[in-house]
C-alpha cells in the first residue's frame, strides 16, 4: 500500500527551472539505487485543455524514460510521495493547469488507482482528484464519430474519483487539480 505523505520526500537530483522536469535517486531493495526522471508536458488536446501529462521513470538511454521497467523501490510511498509532491509543485507554479497520470498498462493504472483511493482523504484539503472514462458517440443514423482519418473519435469524460470503482473498471487516465 502507498501512504503519500508530502514531508517524507526525497530530495531531487535535478529540476529545471520551470518545474517540468525533475531527477531524484530512488534506492531500492537490493541495495543498489536507481535514477528517476520526472517530466511534464503539455498534452496540447483541446478536448483537454491545460493538461500537462507527469510521467516517470529510470532514464532510456535516448534522453527520456522507460515507464514500462519494473523498480523495486525500497520506499515505494516515499517515491510516490516526491512525485506527487512534484506534480504539487508544478500546479502552485502553475494556476488553472491540471496534472495527468496515465498508466502505461494495467497493472500501472491499477496502482495509481489504489493510490488515489488510499490517500484520498489526505490529499483531499490540497488537491481534487478526477477520474476520466473516454467514450465515443454514437451518430442518429447508427454509426459513431469518426475522426478525419476514419477512426473513432474518442472523447475525454472526465468526473470527480469514485472511491468505490472496482478493479475491472478502472478510469483511462487521472487528473489532479489543486483545491480552490
Amino acid at each position: 500500500m502507498i501512504i503519500i505523505n508530502l514531508e517524507d520526500t526525497i530530495v531531487p537530483a535535478t529540476a529545471s527551472k520551470d518545474f517540468m522536469n525533475y531527477t531524484f535517486i530512488s534506492p531500492q531493495k537490493i541495495g543498489t539505487a536507481v535514477e528517476l526522471i520526472v517530466k511534464i508536458k503539455n498534452i496540447n488536446d483541446p478536448l483537454l485543455p491545460n493538461v500537462y501529462n507527469l510521467g516517470f521513470g529510470p532514464p532510456d538511454g535516448l534522453g527520456g524514460f522507460n515507464d514500462k521497467v519494473s523498480l523495486n523501490h525500497a520506499n515505494t510511498s516515499k517515491v510516490f510521495s516526491t512525485i506527487v509532491l512534484f506534480a504539487i509543485t508544478f500546479l502552485q507554479e502553475y494556476p488553472g493547469t491540471t496534472i495527468g497520470i496515465d498508466g502505461s498498462d494495467e497493472t500501472r493504472a491499477y496502482l495509481y488507482h489504489r493510490m488515489f483511493q488510499t490517500n484520498y482523504e489526505s490529499l483531499r484539503e490540497i488537491v481534487v482528484i478526477i477520474g476520466v472514462d473516454w467514450y465515443v458517440r454514437l451518430l442518429r443514423n447508427g454509426d459513431i464519430e469518426r475522426d478525419a482519418n476514419g477512426f473513432a473519435f474518442f472523447k475525454p469524460r472526465p468526473e470527480p474519483f469514485d472511491l468505490q470503482r472496482k478493479r475491472t473498471d478502472l478510469y483511462g487516465y487521472y487528473l489532479i487539480n489543486l483545491t480552490q
